[in-house]
């Protein structure tokens, strides 16, 4: 028998499933569902957030299929899952990043936080997440010290100003307006220093994205929508994301903080839709997702009450993704068993 003729046994560690779904249709519906998050970046911050999107997009499926072509792997940057690295990493960025930053952050998501650990489904660490760990401690000043109000906001306040200006009680300078509208911090770096001031029109505005923050972070509305649809096509599992907001939601609530705030504000909502749902990096059983999503709620609560960031997603979360192979480890699933019997059923 020639050698061409004998079937190939291809052996790779455990767990194994069988989807009907393609990689590359799961990737599509994950980019269907981030694409409106994204014109609402670009709606919201202009230009700036159009470029940034285009640059970790295009830097992220570059830099997956030269690395691969280098190595003599097969080239899978057409299966979608760049695609979605370089999107998400875009849109949990501030529109006043650099390009050439953003570039940076995306080639480090795809080349090191994935592919040097052997590709799609083998990395450790959520690799949009990691890029933007990666920027936030290489570039702390630009990733996250400076935000760009969106231009419904700078309108509204520019308008105020204006009304005020005719009353004789200021004046207005476009420069001004011109350094708020760059240099503003968030509201929930305010609610840490003790200077926000929280109106009951805030929650609405929040809700619809009306706010300064990261490109696709804002319009939790729009967020909501894709987890319905993500869930409805059972391309994500509801344990983790429920998990991880309602431990928020419990530890603001002992805390005496403002609850609603704390869940419309940050990335809290963003990263329980689309980060601690990705399939390589979040435990395989019911159980290790319950107690991995409450464990990302519980250090992301921590690190915004304690800590010396105002935002605690994205480290807690990366956090958790180091423990999930221990989580699958101490709440294993046995494959090959069938569900128990019932009283009734013949045994």
């Amino acid at each position: 028998m020639a050698a061409s003729d004998v079937n190939e046994i291809y052996i790779s560690s455990s767990p194994h499933f069988s989807l009907r779904s393609s990689t590359r249709g799961t990737m599509a519906c994950v980019i269907i569902t981030l694409l409106p998050l994204a014109i609402k970046g670009i709606c919201l911050y202009g230009v700036n957030a159009l470029v940034t999107i285009l640059a970790s997009v295009a830097a992220a499926v570059a830099s997956e299929y030269i690395f691969q072509k280098i190595n003599k792997l097969p080239v899978r940057a057409g299966d979608g899952s760049a695609i979605v690295t370089g999107l998400l990493l875009a849109l949990v960025l501030p529109p006043t990043v650099p390009v050439w930053m953003t570039i940076l952050g995306a080639v480090f998501a795809i080349v090191v936080a994935k592919q040097l650990f052997g590709g799609i489904g083998a990395n450790v660490f959520n690799p949009a997440l990691a890029g933007r760990a990666f920027m936030i401690v290489s570039f702390p000043a630009a990733v996250g010290a400076s935000w760009m109000k969106p231009a419904v906001v700078i309108e509204a306040e520019a308008a105020a100003r204006a009304a005020e200006a005719l009353s004789g009680a200021t004046a207005v300078s476009s420069a001004t307006t011109a350094i708020d509208a760059v240099s503003s911090a968030t509201l929930l770096s305010s609610v840490k220093a003790g200077t926000a001031a929280i109106t009951s029109d805030t929650y609405l505005q929040y809700f619809l994205g009306n706010r300064a923050g990261c490109i696709g972070e804002s319009s939790i509305l729009l967020i909501l929508v894709a987890f319905v649809i993500l869930l409805a096509a059972k391309i994500i599992d509801w344990r983790a994301p429920v998990a991880m907001v309602g431990t928020v939601a419990l530890c603001t609530w002992i805390a005496g903080g403002d609850v609603l705030f704390a869940l419309l504000s940050g990335g809290l909502i963003f990263g329980a839709t689309f980060m601690v749902t990705d399939y390589a990096t979040a435990p395989v059983t019911s159980g290790g997702r319950l107690v991995f999503g409450a464990g990302c709620g519980l250090i992301s609560f921590l690190i915004r009450q304690f800590g010396g960031y105002p935002e605690g997603v994205m480290f807690s979360i990366l956090i958790m993704n180091a423990v999930a192979p221990f989580l699958n480890h101490i709440i294993p699933r046995k494959y090959g068993y069938g569900k128990k019997a019932g009283k009734g059923a013949s045994k």
